[in-house]
């Protein structure tokens, strides 16, 4: 999905305003059905993702497009600023500090392999965002952080950890899906 300039800004303002109305007291509230584009109303995934100073202080997303895409939006800037279990809630005093930024997903796309071998020579650095699942565990990490973990193998290390598991984990078992994002923030 290619969304213009006007969406964006549309999508960074809906962030906006989930935050602000969580701010004003402590629980999800409903998503405003205000009149959004069918652009923003068609099933979509994202993730969000907030800083401060550069440093990470909530990130929360969706996989799968399994509500309108201004909706995932709406409750993933929500959960990001107060329900990532590694920060405690966003606060007042920290709310004029945030830097929002959107990755909308595009499809899952399977990555048949037999190997960790084949699975790092498929990747594309830079570009890919990689699932793994195990039965009902998963684990995901957007584009971006390739930026920090820029070689394959690291990446999928890393991301195995984050699952739960040893670096070095392998299981026929394990499913591979990668998925390109479009990103896009306040401060870039």
């Amino acid at each position: 999905m290619a969304l213009d300039e006007t969406h964006r800004q549309q999508l960074l303002r809906l962030a906006r305003e989930s935050i602000q109305r969580g701010l004003a007291g402590d629980k999800l509230l409903p998503y405003p059905q205000s009149a959004l584009p069918a652009e923003l109303a068609a099933p979509g995934a994202t993730f969000v993702t907030l800083r401060i100073d550069s440093e990470l202080r909530g990130c929360c997303g969706s996989i799968d497009s399994q509500r309108p895409l201004g909706e995932d939006l709406w409750r993933n800037a929500w959960a990001s600023a107060f329900n990532d279990p590694r920060f405690p809630p966003l606060t007042m005093t920290e709310y004029p500090g945030i830097d929002v930024h959107i990755s909308v997903l595009g499809a899952l796309e399977p990555i048949p392999v037999q190997s960790e071998a084949e699975l790092l020579r498929m990747l594309r650095p830079g570009v890919d965002g990689l699932l793994l699942r195990l039965r009902d565990s998963q684990a995901t990490f957007l584009p971006t952080v390739w930026s920090q973990l820029p070689s394959p193998s690291e990446f999928v290390r890393e991301l195995k950890r984050k699952a739960g598991w040893p670096g070095e984990f392998w299981s026929a078992e394990l499913e591979y899906y990668r998925y390109t994002t479009e990103s896009f923030g306040e401060r870039h």
